[in-house]
């Protein structure tokens, strides 16, 4: 199976290595990413102005990109994934943002929501299994207990994301269980770790944060893994009284599937 490929600014920059580790592990897995050409970055926020147009046209690119391919469009960082399903349910159900985009466009055919998109993790869990995951496994992280950090961006708003439950969810837990550990379920898994403040307010960002790894701790975790770039960078400058390694699921991914070493060599 092959996907077309959005992999976000991030992961082409400062965080190679972790597109790096969701290439290895789709290869072990059977499937292929197919990154887009020329590809254009998403903004990072979902701009809320009603119309606002231009910082929505990279993501409609994309989209159109994929849809001309016939294939599904995933993303690795959840920023990524959240805008562009976003400016996605746009496309298709609000005619003035439609209109405009194609217009400016100047696409063969208009784009109007047609393109699937969906998170790696969703790839995972819908179309590998993580029952297969659990076949694939080479290295089982048998012993380590991980919380897993959702943050804001990967559940809401629920009615357009549709990833998970948003006030309980569950695929990064399954996600952590076919790789052989266990999971570690902790109140703040789904609070706001101060992301998009980390740059203005530090102090209070990394307070933020410190309360989500304090109480994974708290809860008998002994590391966290997230989705999501900029959540794995504050997490780790967090003021936390507890010190918990802090991992992309990416990495573990290729680790407990023996694909980590090639990459790093």
């Amino acid at each position: 199976m092959k996907y077309s490929y959005y992999p976000g600014c991030t992961l082409k920059n400062k965080a190679k290595d972790l597109d790096a580790y969701a290439r290895a592990s789709a290869k072990a897995l059977g499937f292929e990413l197919e990154e887009i050409d020329e590809w254009q970055c998403c903004g990072g926020v979902y701009p809320l102005g009603t119309d606002e147009i231009a910082t929505k046209l990279s993501s409609v690119r994309a989209l159109n990109d994929a849809k001309e391919k016939g294939q599904d469009l995933v993303t690795l960082c959840s920023a990524c994934h959240h805008v562009i399903k976003r400016v996605n349910d746009d496309m298709a159900n609000v005619e003035d943002i439609q209109t405009r985009a194609n217009n400016y466009l100047k696409l063969d055919e208009p784009y109007t929501g047609e393109t699937k998109v969906l998170h790696y993790l969703e790839v995972l869990r819908d179309k590998v299994g993580f029952d297969k995951i659990k076949e694939k496994v080479v290295n089982p992280l048998t012993g380590k207990k991980i919380g897993a950090y959702y943050g804001c961006l990967l559940l809401r708003p629920g009615k357009i994301l549709q990833f998970d439950d948003p006030e309980s969810p569950k695929i990064m837990e399954d996600f952590i269980r076919a790789l052989g550990a266990e999971p570690v379920v902790y109140p703040y898994r789904n609070e706001c770790c101060g992301g998009y403040i980390s740059l203005k307010e530090k102090e209070l960002a990394k307070s933020m944060a410190g309360k989500v790894i304090d109480s994974a701790a708290s809860f008998g975790a002994d590391m966290l893994i997230t989705a999501c770039p900029l959540c794995l960078y504050n997490l780790n400058k967090s003021d936390a009284d507890a010190k918990l390694p802090v991992y992309y699921f990416t990495e573990l991914l290729a680790e407990a599937l023996g694909v980590k070493e090639e990459v790093s060599r």
